[in-house]
């Protein structure tokens, strides 16, 4: 068990501690899909609840901003910049979230909270015309770490 990052060598969990890991810049991009029927695409920006890509897009900042209170172990990172895009097609809407810190430990949670926040939105936003809609494809897609 003690190849997982937040388990003990006793198999207890645990927030891994970073004191002496040094600053690094950090970014990480994930993205997740939600898969829909051609015409709920083509209704999605005129839904009686509002515009669900810009609310998707607000939801997924938040969500990322409030990561540490969501997952448990989770640190709390001061992050510099989170950017949601949503690209609407023919029978989907793709997120692609992007979160960079100054911090001891990495960003991936954040990016992958933000696009499955901004997924979930989307859903929400829809599921009163489409009872078939799916979320899929949540993934990271980019780490990066350079010197602060």
């Amino acid at each position: 068990m003690s190849d997982l990052s937040h388990v003990d060598e006793v198999g207890r969990v645990r927030m891994v501690d970073v004191g002496s890991k040094p600053v690094s810049r950090r970014r990480a991009v994930a993205r997740a899909s939600v898969r829909m029927a051609p015409e709920t695409a083509r209704r999605l920006r005129d839904l009686p609840k509002g515009d669900a890509l810009a609310t998707a897009q607000v939801a997924g900042i938040m969500a990322a901003k409030r990561t540490s209170e969501l997952i448990p172990l989770c640190h709390p990172l001061p992050l510099s910049v989170v950017d949601v895009a949503l690209d609407l097609r023919d029978a989907s809407v793709e997120i692609t979230a992007a979160a960079e810190t100054t911090a001891q430990t990495g960003v991936e949670m954040e990016a992958l909270v933000a696009a499955s926040v901004a997924a979930l939105t989307v859903y929400d936003m829809a599921k009163a015309i489409d009872k078939g809609m799916s979320i899929a494809d949540v993934e990271l897609v980019e780490k990066t770490k350079e010197p602060a």
